[in-house]
């Protein structure tokens, strides 16, 4: 199918994107990527009245390290993070994510900042965000605000933003050399969407974990971090019981999805086991 007949606006500098969202509101649709917006209005499943193509607005497309902050434009694009973007932990860590992200072409094309917007549970950028507990910077005529993940996504394809407002930034914290970290996902085939997945971050000294973020996506409407887990593992040197004890407290923590790609209780098991995997990574690094 082709879509449904929509007004195009390509503005060139952020301001007139700005007044083109105040203009329209609901009836306005960002274009960035494109790659879950234009499937979905080819199969007529969005109907946008108007679309605001914000390609043009190099200003928007960047990642770069800023006061102790990866600072990430909302066109910086999937492909942008298969190369190492920042120093310390996140060097490696990004990267790794980066490539369990979908197939190339989506990824030269894909935005970090559309997969945020877009809000899809099995999204691995927005399980980043919700793990390091991100700053994300939205921008309309209104003026500025920062909102963190907790506040930002509220369920599966859903967030906070307005309807005239542009998610513009995303500021990761910068993790020096003393954390170690893990991304694992699971899905059917290379490429596909995650059944589950989980982020872990540890600070670690003198072979003892001091700071743990422990987060799961994939399994639930939104990527959530799981508190009890990261205070199992804190004070601990990581080994094998703990990890497992950590994953059972994720499997208990949620709740998960169930749709013919996965029952509910086999969601469970893989986060358990997600968990289990993405904690003996950060340990091994």
């Amino acid at each position: 199918m082709k879509p449904a007949t929509f007004r195009y606006f390509a503005p060139r500098t952020l301001d007139e994107a700005l007044d083109l969202l105040a203009e329209h509101g609901e009836e306005g649709k960002v274009l960035a990527g494109g790659q879950s917006l234009v499937p979905a209005m080819n199969f007529r499943l969005a109907r946008p009245q108007s679309l605001i193509d914000i390609n043009r607005i190099g200003a928007l497309d960047y990642a770069r390290e800023e006061d102790g902050t990866l600072c990430i434009g909302a066109l910086a694009r999937h492909a942008a993070f298969e190369a190492p973007v920042a120093g310390g932990a996140l060097a490696a860590l990004l990267p790794r994510v980066a490539r369990h992200i979908a197939h190339l072409p989506i990824r030269v094309r894909g935005t970090f900042a559309g997969s945020l917007a877009h809000a899809d549970p099995a999204s691995e950028w927005c399980l980043v965000a919700a793990t390091l507990d991100v700053e994300l910077v939205i921008a309309s005529r209104r003026g500025t605000r920062t909102l963190r993940p907790g506040e930002y996504f509220v369920t599966a394809l859903t967030t906070a933003l307005e309807a005239d407002e542009l998610l513009t930034e995303i500021r990761l914290p910068l993790l020096d050399q003393g954390w170690r970290t893990g991304f694992v996902e699971f899905s059917r085939r290379a490429g596909d969407y995650a059944l589950a997945m989980s982020a872990a971050f540890l600070r670690i000294e003198d072979g003892r974990v001091v700071e743990a973020r422990i987060g799961v996506g994939g399994a639930t409407d939104r990527p959530q971090r799981i508190a009890a887990a990261e205070q199992m593992v804190i004070g601990s040197d990581g080994n094998t019981e703990i990890r497992r004890e950590a994953g059972n407290i994720a499997a208990a923590a949620i709740d998960p999805l169930e749709d013919m790609q996965a029952s509910a209780a086999f969601r469970r098991d893989l986060v358990r086991t997600m968990v289990e995997r993405a904690l003996a990574q950060a340990f091994a690094e």
